[in-house]
């Protein structure tokens, strides 16, 4: 249920230019459906996560499904790039929730591995499979394909108590509503660096103002307060600024520097990024016996390593190599994380700070792709 969320990330690497040509626009403007999707994880992370605290995991499971649904019918039905925005954008919002669900559902560090590795083992053949699929069928289908984690809807509700709403505090709209202005001006900084950069400082400045004003609200103060969850959710959106956007950059530099086609460079892409999904699920379990400090400290030096070696080099073995290095720091890092930022939460508290942890990497999801997507027009 989780896995398929990593299509609508990136799923687009290798196509981008095709939806640019066949819409008439600029790779730039194509680039909006990436922005979008990543908008979408990162604004649906927390609110559909409130979802779940405030109605129970079918009903959560039910609003995500169908807002997948319907995002992807947009996408696949009208190729027109308003259109697309918003499809991409309802898949994300739906994806976003189900992957909180997922997380929020794993009882152990063992099975918040699997469900993050889930995450960097399909993303290790998104670009791939986005490539074969706009070639077998057409550019919108790849857009589409975060529909299927709504093949795992019903499976997972026919498997889940109906259960009663986890806290019964009442909804707080204002926190939502600063919340969602803040993540839409953060994901809209690479774009607009001046204009959104201001917003993001009044948005949380608004934010912070109210969290002390409520501190039982949307965002719970003592999430904040917490010092293990601020390190971790920051660590966790510079691993994923540093993978999501090696994703887009190193089938550049690929293309670049060897003769290879886009399928081509797709399937070389598998190998480094299915490493890494594979490693984080060994990495994440053996997390709790190794120690956080040792585990973070390989995490960061690996991230450092991949960028620092593909500004360099132009042999497409270590290219790839530097790919799998981030790729192994970010979705390891993801869920040692997770474990940790929740380590210390009262289990009434645990979907609101996995929705919040998740909208970190998340948003560090949507800039990596969009940096990278803007240094190369």
């Amino acid at each position: 249920m989780a896995g398929p969320l990593s299509f609508g990330i990136a799923g687009p690497a290798l196509i981008l230019d095709d939806v640019a040509m066949d819409l008439g626009v600029s790779t730039g403007a194509a680039t909006w459906t990436v922005t979008a999707f990543g908008w979408g994880i990162a604004v649906g992370t927390p609110l559909l996560a409130g979802l779940l605290d405030r109605r129970g995991v079918r009903a959560a499971l039910t609003v995500c499904g169908l807002l997948v649904l319907v995002g992807a019918g947009l996408v696949a039905a009208v190729p027109v790039l308003p259109v697309l925005v918003l499809g991409t954008a309802l898949q994300g919002l739906g994806t976003a929730g189900l992957t909180a669900t997922a997380m929020s559902l794993a009882d152990s560090p063992r099975v918040m591995g699997l469900v993050t590795a889930s995450l960097a083992v399909v993303g290790s053949t998104a670009p791939l499979a986005g490539s074969l699929v706009s070639d077998l069928l057409s550019w919108q289908a790849a857009l589409a394909l975060p529909v299927l984690s709504a093949v795992a809807v019903p499976f997972v509700a026919a498997r889940c108590e109906n259960g009663t709403p986890v806290t019964r505090d009442p909804f707080d709209p204002v926190g939502a509503a600063l919340l969602t202005a803040l993540v839409t001006a953060l994901v809209l900084v690479p774009h607009q660096p001046l204009l959104a950069g201001v917003c993001s400082v009044v948005a949380a400045a608004l934010l912070v103002g109210h969290v002390r004003a409520r501190p039982g609200g949307f965002v719970p103060a003592v999430l904040v307060r917490t010092p293990r969850f601020p390190a971790s959710a920051g660590l966790a959106f510079c691993l994923a600024v540093v993978n999501f956007g090696m994703m887009y950059a190193i089938p550049e530099r690929l293309e670049d520097y060897t003769p290879w086609s886009s399928s081509e460079i797709g399937v070389a892409m598998v190998w480094p990024l299915l490493l890494g999904g594979t490693l984080s699920w060994f990495v994440v379990a053996a997390s709790a016996r190794a120690g956080r400090r040792p585990m973070v400290t390989v995490l960061v030096v690996l991230a450092v390593l991949g960028p620092a070696s593909a500004v360099f080099a132009t042999a497409s073995l270590v290219l790839l190599a530097a790919q799998a290095l981030a790729s192994i720091a970010a979705a390891s890092g993801q869920g040692v994380l997770a474990v940790h930022a929740t380590s210390d939460v009262a289990d009434d508290q645990r979907p609101a700070v996995i929705g919040l942890f998740n909208l970190s990497y998340l948003v560090g999801a949507a800039f990596g792709p969009a940096i990278v997507s803007l240094l190369t027009l």
